[in-house]
């Protein structure tokens, strides 16, 4: 069944070539029209600060959107959890009349926290339009005004402008753009737009749960993450799981002259790089003992997904001045669907201007797990925990006291971020599953790619977890994006393809 799905898929392509522009143009005739509106809603709400953790800023931003929502007559309402002075979901629906299928539309407004003095010519909340990506040589240029043209090759840049701000603007505007040609969705429509994804979903369970019987859906539509990097457009049936750690070492009670004690005190950083150079080999694998044990192996179908997508590994390489990837020549396709562990950040004593002849107190490593079906997030800490202790570190959940630092050589306090969750992935083969593929190969000139696992994460376990439902995700941001970095950006033709894109999924039927 899943061979023909997808052998069908292929061949249909021609097909939805033809019908293409009877598909996407009425949806692309109102964004002509609009352009300008629409990219000055836009600026607006990339214009409010989003980090995660700034409860007063969230709630500004859930402000907006519920504006937003209203005057398209989406009814919304903030969707709180039990747990005071969380960052609400922001939820509205549209009744299709005779619709027998609901679907529920995400995204996520929060973003990452940034370094302003990062960013190169632009601020991360006041979005600026450059001529092309600013390594390229794009220039900073004013908005347009007027009938002046937009450029769909313009960037905009901005914190959440492509991560995921655009998935609120695509969503919505495609909503808009329905209603303004008398198009009638073919499904009940309820959005779902979080405002804690970026800080890990940790109150997103309490919110389902509350909400259960408003959120009762066939299917959940994920508006997420990159395109493939060819450009085409892909349908994603999984996302891996995540969850983050802090490890703290520890050297003197504080900071010592380098002159006077180097080569006698011992140096935290240099521990901690050495704890660190354990946790992988030469090749980037993982050597915490059961890391790849409880793996759940692709299925024929994934399988065949992944040979049919676009080998793209020797222009990444070259974009991206990497000669020799870790993976042992395992392309990048593969490697995303195996669980990962990454240095997120490091930190010890002070570099540039202000590094100091100091042998510092502690070094800090911020650590990224990423999980994929099968693997716990929880028994990946426990691994983890397990391997700092095997190189001979007292392990502690808090700060060690003088009498715990004397009495063990090497300390290592280990903190869990909040949140954290496991891989999800959708069978390929479901009704919904092939209805959203043929909805967005309807609106492609090119072969939708077809990915089993997206390289990052969303709390789509939990959704399915606590309601039961399917998860897929269609893209819409260009790969290129520096999400959760500095110079953030959307590409305005990605912008404009993801209001197509979710027109046709608002009109798609299962």
């Amino acid at each position: 069944m899943t061979r023909r799905f997808i052998r069908a898929a292929a061949a249909s392509v021609l097909l939805c070539q033809t019908a293409f522009a009877q598909a996407a143009g009425p949806v692309r005739d109102y964004r002509r029209a609009n352009e300008h509106r629409i990219l000055r809603e836009f600026v607006q709400l990339l214009s409010l600060p989003n980090v995660a953790s700034d409860n007063e800023a969230i709630r500004r931003n859930a402000a907006r959107i519920v504006e937003m929502m209203t005057a398209r007559g989406l009814r919304p309402r903030l969707l709180e959890a039990a747990t005071p002075n969380v960052a609400p979901a922001v939820y509205g629906e549209w009744r299709a009349p005779g619709a027998t299928r609901t679907v529920v539309l995400y995204a996520h407004y929060d973003g990452q926290p940034t370094d302003p003095r990062k960013w190169t010519g632009t601020r991360p909340w006041e979005p600026t339009l450059r001529s092309a990506p600013f390594e390229k040589g794009g220039k900073i240029l004013p908005m347009p005004t007027g009938g002046e043209a937009i450029n769909p090759e313009w960037r905009l840049y901005a914190r959440s402008a492509s991560d995921d701000k655009a998935g609120v603007m695509s969503i919505l505007t495609a909503f808009d753009a329905l209603r303004a040609k008398d198009i009638a969705p073919t499904v009940n429509l309820k959005f779902f737009f979080e405002g804690e994804e970026e800080a890990g979903s940790p109150h997103l369970v309490e919110i389902l749960s509350r909400h259960k019987e408003l959120l009762a859906s066939d299917a959940w539509v994920i508006c997420d993450g990159p395109v493939h990097q060819s450009g085409r457009k892909q349908v994603v049936f999984g996302v891996r799981g995540d969850t983050n750690v802090e490890v703290t070492v520890y050297g003197p009670v504080r900071p010592l002259h380098s002159g006077h004690y180097g080569n006698w005190a011992p140096n935290p950083a240099m521990t901690l790089a050495r704890l660190l150079a354990s946790m992988k080999d030469d090749a980037g694998r993982v050597t915490i003992k059961g890391w790849y044990d409880d793996v759940v192996p692709l299925g024929e179908a994934e399988r065949r997904a992944l040979a049919e997508a676009p080998a793209y590994d020797e222009e990444l390489k070259r974009a991206l001045a990497v000669p020799r990837p870790d993976g042992a020549g395992r392309p990048l396709l593969e490697l995303i669907n195996q669980p990962s562990l990454n240095v997120n950040g490091l930190s010890s004593a002070e570099t540039g201007a202000l590094s100091r002849n100091v042998i510092p107190t502690t070094a800090v490593a911020a650590l990224d797990l990423r999980l994929v079906l099968g693997t716990d997030h929880r028994r990946q800490v426990e691994r983890l925990v397990a391997h700092i202790r095997a190189q001979g570190f007292f392990v502690t959940d808090r700060e060690p006291t003088d009498a715990e630092r004397l009495a063990h050589p090497l300390v290592a306090k280990v903190e869990v971020s909040p949140g954290g969750y496991n891989a999800e992935r959708t069978p390929m083969d479901l009704p919904v599953s092939r209805a959203v593929v043929e909805a967005v190969q309807k609106i492609s000139e090119q072969p939708v790619v077809l990915m089993p696992t997206l390289g990052g994460s969303l709390p789509l376990s939990l959704i399915r977890e606590t309601l039961g439902a399917p998860t897929i995700t269609v893209p819409v941001a260009n790969y290129d994006n520096n999400q959760h970095a500095e110079n953030e950006n959307i590409r305005l033709q990605n912008l404009w393809d993801g209001i197509e894109t979710y027109a046709a999924l608002m009109t798609m039927k299962f």
